[in-house]
């Protein structure tokens, strides 16, 4: 090729790849489609590929997608499902939820409490080997970028890879990580939702600004999001002068644990509680009878969201055998609560988005769990609008990362995307406080700054701690990561000009930086959390921070206020040291009793908050402040003489 010469856009083409709990799916927008993106399928024309993995003795990968899935109940324990669940997290999380329970393979604590799989022993004296989330999951990539590779003739280098809204930077950083190992370059990591928004757009040749919600109901996860979608000729006013489509995410909210498997783990307890009654005590069933239930309860569920009933049948020994019917009925009230959560998610997007749902145009449905009879009836009345399901809901997520990839590729560069950050960001200052520096719902990429000192005299390094959450003080938050800026010279606390910054990428992924301005030092931190957010957390975090603002607000501002007095009286306290004798007798004892008596209400304030009235807090410490105004002149003064 001469030099300066343009490479053709296929010699090094970006893909679109959806890396799902149940099935993964790789995309592409052909040059020549005209920007219509297509799933790229596999040799023998099947698009999706089961996120499932099989590990031989060696403990190296044998089989991968329907090939391991087929025989799963041969190889229970070495064969790896549903690990999208287990990517960032702790093992202590992953018991927490349940999971463990269900699982038919080991789940063992690795390093920094991570979680990691542990296959069978090798032989005798041979431990199994033990790995971690990401290294299955790039199995799977790495036979998708096989099949992208040999689908269009050329070596696939470059992905763009989904993930769900609600995954935090550790999730984030763990699917990087996956790629890498597979082989691949991510050059983006999309929102599933915020990628399905944008295969719809590309799919309707819409010519007005709309609303939609796009609810993504996969495997594992569960994500929705509002997005006003504006196309060109609706943004120029239908004079055709703008030539971008925007795409602007309003609200995203979610659950990192909700999805298809929870509706097969319903189906499994009720299976295996019915099984121990037939038996007449508790069994505890072999990892292959755990393969054997979780496929059963799959097919179930398939067959429930087409027919009204499903029968089921397990060989249980001995000649005899588990059989009974379910019906839709029946299992529309077993799954009645998980679909509940689903629904508390999208009235919790739609306030945050400040609308109601009748002003949401459209509701997009993608997932395979949205084939679900019960889902697609409760969303169409909680939005009083028949949900969109024209689109493949298995399919639309890799479709819209595809066209990611083309836009970032410059084959479409007429759509401007804009995505938000689920949870506010900030740090704990003193006290106990946080103080949020980028809010919830704030569109990505972003950055922004506050700045900090020390309180203590001569203190060279400052500890910060990156908080997650709606509530104002550090406790009641999740930390995110602590990192150190070291190396201050020393001063008197107070002096020292600490700016914190906070920068999250086109990827969501966080960086902290710290930059002293009198010294010069600087510190920086990718924050790599060990594990995502639960359900249950994410529900606290917004319950609470409801039901708690006016105590929660209270208590920061006491804190700050305490942060403050106690600099006051000891810089105050210090210059009366010095200068006292300059002063006048009346002046110097008055001083003097309001230095201790905000002491004293400091104090009191440490010890309980609830204990002060804020505002008579921060009148004392005000009248304080007015009173010295005499005290630093003096003290001004001989500075000025001594000098």
């Amino acid at each position: 090729m001469p030099p300066g010469a343009r490479q053709p856009a296929d010699a090094d083409p970006i893909v679109g790849i959806d890396l799902g709990t149940t099935n993964s799916l790789v995309a592409f927008c052909r040059p020549e489609g005209g920007g219509t993106p297509e799933i790229l399928p596999d040799s023998a024309g099947r698009s999706l590929v089961p996120s499932v993995v099989r590990y031989g003795v060696g403990g190296t990968p044998e089989a991968v997608g329907a090939a391991a899935r087929e025989l799963a109940v041969e190889f229970p324990e070495r064969t790896l499902h549903s690990v999208k669940r287990l990517m960032g997290r702790s093992r202590a999380d992953a018991e927490r939820t349940g999971d463990l329970a269900y699982l038919p393979y080991r789940v063992v604590e690795g390093p920094n409490r991570t979680a990691r799989i542990e296959l069978p022993p090798a032989g005798e004296g041979v431990g199994g080997r033990v790995l971690s989330p990401q290294e299955v999951s790039a199995v799977v990539l790495r036979a998708l970028r096989e099949q992208a590779s040999a689908a269009l003739g050329v070596p696939v280098r470059r992905a763009v890879v989904t993930v769900p809204a609600y995954f935090d930077d550790a999730q984030r950083q763990a699917t990087r990580d996956a790629g890498r190992l597979a082989g691949l370059e991510v050059v983006r990591i999309v929102n599933e939702p915020t990628a399905a928004a944008l295969a719809y757009g590309i799919g309707l040749g819409r010519r007005r600004e709309e609303t939609i919600a796009v609810f993504d109901l996969g495997g594992g996860t569960f994500d929705v999001s509002i997005l006003r979608v504006t196309p060109r000729d609706a943004a120029a006013g239908g004079g055709g002068a703008a030539d971008t489509d925007f795409f602007q995410v309003l609200a995203t909210a979610g659950d990192t644990h909700l999805g298809g498997d929870d509706v097969d783990r319903l189906l499994v307890g009720l299976f295996a509680s019915e099984i121990s009654a037939q038996a007449g005590r508790e069994l505890s069933f072999p990892p292959a009878t755990r393969q054997a239930l979780r496929r059963l309860a799959e097919q179930a569920k398939i067959r429930l969201s087409e027919q009204e009933t499903a029968s089921v049948r397990i060989d249980t020994g001995g000649g005899a055998a588990y059989e009974r019917t379910v019906t839709r009925g029946e299992f529309e009230r077993l799954i009645g609560p998980w679909a509940d959560r689903a629904l508390e998610c999208c009235s919790r997007a739609l306030r945050d988005a400040r609308l109601k749902p009748g002003e949401v145009d459209r509701v997009v449905m993608v997932g395979g769990s949205t084939r679900i009879p019960l889902v697609r009836r409760r969303v169409g009345e909680l939005f009083g609008a028949e949900p969109y399901t024209a689109l493949n809901p298995d399919e639309v997520v890799a479709l819209g990362a595809a066209v990611q990839g083309a836009i970032l590729q410059g084959r479409l560069g007429d759509m401007l995307l804009l995505d938000v950050i689920p949870l506010s960001l900030g740090i704990e200052t003193v006290g106990g406080a946080v103080a949020k520096i980028i809010m919830k719902n704030s569109t990505v990429p972003t950055q922004a700054s506050e700045m900090f000192s020390t309180s203590v005299d001569g203190q060279t390094s400052i500890k910060l701690q990156v908080l997650q959450g709606e509530r104002e003080m550090a406790a009641d938050c999740r930390s995110l990561g602590t990192f150190h800026l070291a190396g201050i010279p020393p001063m008197p606390a107070g002096i020292p000009q600490v700016e914190v910054r906070f920068l999250i990428d086109a990827n969501g992924v966080l960086n902290v930086s710290a930059f002293e301005r009198r010294s010069g030092k600087r510190a920086a931190l990718q924050v790599v959390p060990n594990h995502g957010l639960t359900r249950e957390e994410v529900e606290r975090i917004e319950a609470e921070a409801l039901a708690h603002a006016r105590d929660d607000m209270t208590r920061h501002r006491v804190a700050d206020l305490v942060a403050n007095a106690k600099l006051d009286a000891k810089w105050i306290s210090d210059r009366l040291a010095k200068v006292g004798p300059k002063l006048e007798l009346a002046y110097f004892v008055d001083l003097s009793r309001r230095v201790e008596e905000l002491r004293a209400l400091t104090a009191r304030a440490e010890a309980d908050w609830r204990s002060v009235d804020p505002n008579a807090f921060h009148r004392m410490k005000e009248d304080l402040d007015r009173a010295s105004v005499r005290m630093h002149e003096v003290s001004i003064a001989e500075s000025l003489r001594e000098g």
